[in-house]
Order: C-alpha cells, then structure tokens, then sequence
C-alpha cells in the first residue's frame, strides 16, 4: 500500500511540476484514478500502456466532438459517455477514470489542443513514471 501510495504521490507531484514550469495545463482530473490503477493494481487489463493512454484519448475525442456537434447540453454529455465507453470496448482500450473524461470536458468545455496537452501528454507521462517505478522497484526486491 505504501508503494502504491508513493508511486502515486510520485507521478502526480511529475505532472504538477510540468505544469508549473512549463505554464501548461498538465493535469486532468481522471488522472488521479488512473494512477490508483497504475500504481496499486498494475498488473490489470486497465492499467495497460495502450488503456491508458487510448482510454483517455479515445475518450477526450468523444467528448470534444459531442460538445462541438451538439453543443453543451446535459443529454450531449450523456450521449458522449455512453460512446466513449463503447468505443473504448469496442477498441479494447478500456481505461475506467477515462470514462470521466466526456464529463469534464464538458464542464470545461476547451478547445481541441485539450487532446493532446493534457489528455495525451499527461497519459503518456503517467504511464512512463508507473513503468519506470515498477521497474525500480523489480530491481530493488530481495530475490
């Protein structure tokens, strides 16, 4: 528990440092979900590279299309969630925190630079620090 709790203390503090040296907006509010299951259930379909970081995009990419399609109605978002998920099964991409992602894209309603800064870029860094760790901790366990 208490590396699960370190590697997520850990990535999060990552992101939240680029963001305040780069000025960007790293962080997405699925994230912290994300790193529950990087962290402390690595070994899950879920936590998958291509889960994660396809979980998010594919995700993001739904709701960024029904916002602008449909505008930012209660019911849009809605409709956005439910093929965001399809899409994620459909694609064996299945990230649940992504799921969150049509939700608070609608609430912040941003453009579509929202797909790759802090959608993917955030994705991929959480993924790269969850394999990195893990490798370090192989490394460091008693054989």
């Amino acid at each position: 528990m208490l590396l699960a709790g370190l590697g997520l203390f850990l990535a999060l503090t990552s992101i939240g440092v680029l963001a305040l040296s780069t000025g960007g907006a790293w962080m997405l509010g699925s994230f912290g979900a994300s790193c529950v299951l990087l962290f402390g259930f690595p070994d899950v379909p879920f936590s998958r590279p291509r889960n994660v970081i396809g979980g998010h995009l594919l995700s993001s990419a739904v709701g960024l299309l029904f916002l602008y399609l449909l505008g930012p109605h209660w019911w849009a978002m809605a409709v956005a969630g439910a093929c965001a998920v399809m899409l994620m099964m459909a694609t064996d991409t299945v990230h649940p925190p992504a799921g969150s992602n049509p939700v608070i894209i609608f609430l912040l309603q941003p453009g579509w630079d929202f797909l790759i800064l802090p959608t993917l870029a955030g994705a991929c860094v959480l993924v790269l620090i969850s394999r990195v760790y893990r490798a370090v901790q192989t490394r460091l366990k008693p054989h």
